[in-house]
């Protein structure tokens, strides 16, 4: 006990003495100039790990052209750059196929850690096992590379809650309707893991309401494109829509415009996850009633911490929880705006 105490101070102190050299390198320290979150490190200036050593690590989630994604990956290069790891990222282009060859090259390459989002469960675990069996950390987080409960290894998984973040968002939709009407449900991909946990939260709710009528569940497997062909559709084959969840922000402002589009006067009340940068932007203008937060800032940065703990504080896998949950709130009009300043600050 007394070992496992001495141990843990000391990861505290290192941690605590680099967090203080970034702070000061940040502009943070006594008589430093502010330099905000968005501006680049001085020339030359690179945080490395406790020894001088660089560390190399490999990111993988479901697309770039999802803004949640993109949003995750820059906030992992923001920070990477400045604790001296050198990230590459594999672009999956939402398409199961080009991840799979994508995590297949990755496990031809020697890596300290690497880290990803599945975009379709069970779809990678041969060539992540590939990369487990040669000692490397593999964290997983967002969606499940194997189903719960299956062990192979991983080093762990993180997420927020996202049945609780349908009902959240499902909820505060279903009240602005006056508990009756009709409503879409816009889903994401359905091999996602995710998306099965965000169409359960959107089942419990409207299973209370026995006055609401999903009229479409369509999916729009996170792709803006296949969104506004599916909502154009759906304004032409019903006169009355009152409500709609949809499983992403990206999904629910590309539902808004074409609603926009059509030119009909419809008032559709919207709710949806994320939180990122079109949700946040969608509440403060009115588009959406709210958007629940799965913070892709905090989730893959989490991903990064926890595989630069691994390589560089020699962290072992036994002393990180097999499951890390993410807080998920709400973001309505009234907190809008602090959520806004934490998204552009790489904080969530």
């Amino acid at each position: 006990m007394q070992d496992d105490t001495r141990r843990a101070f000391l990861q505290w102190s290192t941690s605590s003495v680099l967090v203080g050299g970034l702070a000061g390198m940040m502009g943070c320290g006594p008589g430093a100039a502010v330099n905000a979150p968005g501006n680049a490190m001085p020339a030359g200036v690179t945080v490395a790990a406790p020894g001088g050593k660089r560390y190399k690590a490999a990111f993988s989630n479901a697309g770039l052209k999802a803004t949640w994604c993109a949003h995750g990956m820059d906030t992992v290069k923001w920070w990477a750059d400045r604790l001296g790891i050198d990230v590459t990222i594999y672009d999956s282009q939402l398409n199961i196929d080009k991840q799979r060859q994508d995590i297949e090259d990755m496990a031809t390459k020697e890596w300290d850690f690497v880290a990803m989002q599945a975009y379709a469960i069970q779809t990678l675990e041969a060539p992540v096992r590939r990369l487990i069996d040669k000692g490397i950390p593999v964290i997983d987080f967002d969606t499940r590379i194997v189903p719960e409960g299956t062990d192979i290894g991983l080093w762990t998984f993180m997420a927020p809650d996202h049945e609780k973040l349908a009902e959240q968002a499902t909820g505060m939709v279903v009240q602005a309707m006056g508990g009756k009407g009709k409503i879409v449900h816009t889903q994401g991909a359905l091999a996602h893991s995710g998306a099965q946990l965000r169409a359960k939260g959107f089942r419990n709710v409207i299973a209370k309401y026995p006055e609401i009528e999903v009229i479409d569940e369509q999916p729009g497997d996170w792709d803006i494109n296949k969104v506004g062909q599916i909502w154009d559709d759906l304004l032409v084959k019903y006169d009355q829509i009152d409500g709609a969840f949809c499983h992403n922000d990206d999904m629910a402002m590309a539902a808004v415009q074409a609603i926009k589009r059509s030119g009909k006067d419809r008032k559709v009340i919207f709710g949806s996850i994320d939180a990122q940068e079109r949700g946040i932007s969608g509440v403060m203008s009115g588009d959406l009633i709210c958007s629940a937060m799965n913070a892709a800032g905090r989730i893959h940065l989490t991903a990064l911490m926890v595989g630069y703990f691994a390589c560089a504080m020699g962290q072992k896998k036994d002393q990180v929880p097999p499951f890390i949950a993410i807080d998920n709130p709400v973001v309505t009009k009234e907190n809008a705006a602090s959520f806004k300043y934490l998204m552009e600050n790489r904080m969530i």
